[in-house]
């Protein structure tokens, strides 16, 4: 089995997978919504802290699997420094207790692998990464290389949804809180689409953002919020900032014609998003590949499957060499 480590930010996961079968023998994760809802994001020093306690429960529930471990794959590129630690330090532990090689895995490589759990990854393909981090548009080749096509210059799509949900006090994270009042929304607001005109091939959402900013305000001055407004707003963001990812990614389908189109990251179980992609896709007759809801969000059962591939390869890397790399471009992988 590869053994499978996830500590890039807030959610400490640990799994097992199958390296010939590729089922998931084993796959948790321990949330830390709870404790960091109350800051209205991710602080670093008490993630960390939280990882150092939770890894080790995790990998006590699988110590009786220890000797059929062939290598630990472990998440150290992009994230919270601090958060990553605490994963390549445990990876490290084991694989000299252990005698088993590690396999560096970048966590955003480990969402590709997202679409293919539990099959073989079928390339070439195009993918949509929307995440709490990251916004990017990859061309994935035949022989499995990345070529970016597209990124966010300021904000990312789910870092937007939180902060909008941090403005209106909705709560951490804020993606799915922001998604729900929208449901309740009327057209009500118009937010302009970022970048509409712009030919550039690129995401911004910082404008978009404050143009919800300024709307939460004039509202304030008038008295509070309520339930009916936040809805409003929510409703109005979530279709700008829809819009926004479907404009760019739009011009990529008619340039590239993919034949399989997948979309992973946590900010990808937005059913808006994915509905307007399924309908891109039939437009364009491409196959469209949506990772589970269930593993759409940070997990270790994605960074075992990449993993995998790396094994097979014999793609290790030395215990000295190792290293953090926590603010690295995706196309400096």
């Amino acid at each position: 089995m590869i053994l499978g480590i996830e500590s890039s930010c807030d959610d400490s996961s640990v799994a097992l997978l199958d390296i010939k079968s590729l089922k998931l023998i084993y796959h948790k994760k321990i949330s830390q919504d709870e404790q960091h809802s109350k800051f209205g994001g991710v602080v670093p020093e008490l993630a960390a802290r939280l990882h150092t306690a939770a890894l080790p429960k995790l990998l006590e529930e699988i110590r009786p699997n220890f000797k059929d471990i062939k290598a630990i794959a472990v998440t150290n590129e992009p994230g919270l420094t601090v958060s990553l630690v605490g994963g390549v330090s445990m990876a490290k532990a084991l694989s000299i207790s252990l005698n088993v090689p590690l396999i560096a895995v970048n966590h955003l490589i480990g969402h590709i692998y997202s679409l293919f759990l539990e099959s073989e990854a079928r390339f070439p393909l195009g993918v949509m990464l929307v995440s709490g981090g990251h916004t990017m548009i990859l061309d994935i080749d035949e022989k499995g290389d990345i070529k970016l096509l597209a990124s966010t210059m300021d904000d990312s799509f789910g870092e937007s949804f939180d902060k909008v949900a941090k403005m209106l006090d909705l709560g951490y994270p804020g993606g799915a809180e922001v998604e729900k009042a929208a449901k309740n929304g009327k057209e009500r607001f118009s937010f302009t689409v970022p970048l509409l005109g712009d030919p550039r091939m690129a995401y911004s959402f910082s404008g978009l953002k404050n143009q919800v900013r300024v709307e939460i305000e004039k509202l304030k001055e008038s008295g509070n919020l309520s339930e009916q407004d936040i809805s409003d707003i929510c409703y109005a963001f979530e279709n700008a900032a829809c819009k926004h990812i479907m404009n760019k990614l739009e011009k990529v389908f008619k340039e590239r014609k993919f034949k399989r189109f997948g979309v992973v990251g946590g900010a990808s179980a937005n059913l808006n998003l994915r509905s307007r992609i399924e309908n891109l896709c039939s437009k364009f007759e491409c196959e469209l590949l949506l990772a589970p809801l269930k593993f759409c969000s940070d997990n270790a059962a994605m960074i075992a499957r990449a993993g995998r591939e790396k094994y097979l390869k014999k793609e290790f890397v030395k215990f000295s060499e190792l290293k953090i790399n926590p603010r690295i471009k995706f196309d400096e992988a």
